[in-house]
């Protein structure tokens, strides 16, 4: 016979409706006593039917994660498998599910978050991207839908929650070691002047340079896509210059792996004839050739804590809105070097 909650209760020494709580994860029962029922459960292999709990409580005990693109685009990039990372870790331990969008463009994608919500699928969204005019965005405010943003949001940031690092100062940072090191014509390779991580760390690399007092011309930025093959691309254009960068900033480092290759295709050398210097601090930058000079922005804990937001929330929609600044970390390596 199936074990029943009577019997966990009777072997563990508690009320039914005490095994019931538990299984809510109800504030008013005693860790002590959790620990006792749970530990009952487990010996006595039960298993709450959670498809039953989840529609007494109007709950999908799930979260929707969506990305910026196609899942087959975005999963090229390391990042994304990070992040997931640390958003599975806190679902994991607050026995959530993740619902990860594979919209194959921006229309399908906000179709899906529809029905996520729609279709009460899911507690809550977390957005792997900010950019201009977003209509999902839009369309959770409208719906008054608990959803956090990776990134700083572009519109209504005061009520917005969003985990992010303080990408502005990062790439300033950044770009003052290059300028340090003797360097006077850096170039900046840069994703989507539609998201927002792209505009804070362009318009801290102007800063920098305004700071310095150097010239800054549009020549020498870039926009392209995460992913490796806009490395090679921005290479190509500013390569082609009167006067080609000595130092890059590029803000990922997918896209620096391109750079590299682009930059030896054409006879040059990283960093003897290009310093380099990049985000992210994915796992392929300390066993490239040579080891980049990145920003480590701690990409597992910008997932964890968006998740751990984002279950807040789906508690307590009253919740006020959140600003959480994950510390980053310049990883000073062989990619950089003073300028002859």
């Amino acid at each position: 016979m199936a074990v029943t909650i009577k019997d966990v209760a009777k072997k563990a020494g508690v009320a039914p409706s005490t095994v019931s709580r538990v299984i809510a994860d109800s504030s008013r029962i005693s860790l002590a006593t959790k620990k006792r029922v749970r530990k009952t459960m487990k010996e006595l292999g039960y298993h709450p039917n959670i498809n039953a709990r989840n529609l007494a409580v109007r709950s999908s005990q799930a979260i929707g994660v969506i990305m910026p693109s196609s899942a087959d685009k975005a999963l090229q990039n390391p990042f994304f498998p990070e992040v997931l990372r640390g958003i599975g870790a806190f679902a994991h331990e607050t026995e959530y599910s993740l619902y990860v969008s594979t919209g194959e463009s921006d229309n399908t994608t906000f179709e899906e978050v529809q029905r996520m919500v729609n279709g009460h699928r899911v507690d809550g969204v977390i957005l792997l991207y900010s950019r201009n005019n977003d209509p999902i965005q839009q369309f959770l405010v409208e719906k008054n839908f608990p959803f956090v943003i990776v990134g700083k949001p572009c519109e209504n940031e005061s009520e917005i929650t969003y985990v992010d690092n303080n990408n502005f100062k990062a790439s300033k940072e950044l770009t003052s070691h290059l300028i340090e090191l003797g360097h006077q014509h850096i170039g900046f390779i840069g994703g989507s002047l539609e998201l927002s991580v792209t505009t804070e760390r362009l318009k801290g690399f102007q800063a920098a340079m305004k700071e310095y007092d150097l010239s800054l011309s549009n020549e020498y930025i870039i926009h392209t896509e995460f992913l490796k093959s806009g490395g090679s691309k921005a290479v190509e254009q500013l390569f082609a210059l009167d006067k080609p960068p000595t130092g890059l900033v590029v803000t990922d480092d997918l896209m620096t792996l391109g750079v590299i290759h682009a930059i030896e295709e054409i006879g040059r050398r990283c960093p003897a004839d290009v310093s380099l210097t990049s985000f992210n601090n994915l796992y392929l930058s300390e066993i490239t050739n040579p080891p980049l000079t990145t920003v480590d922005i701690n990409i597992f804990q910008l997932g964890f804590q968006s998740a751990r937001c984002l279950i807040d929330l789906t508690k307590n929609k009253n919740e006020p809105a959140k600003r959480i600044i994950v510390p980053y970390e310049i990883k000073y390596r062989q990619s950089t070097k003073p300028l002859s």
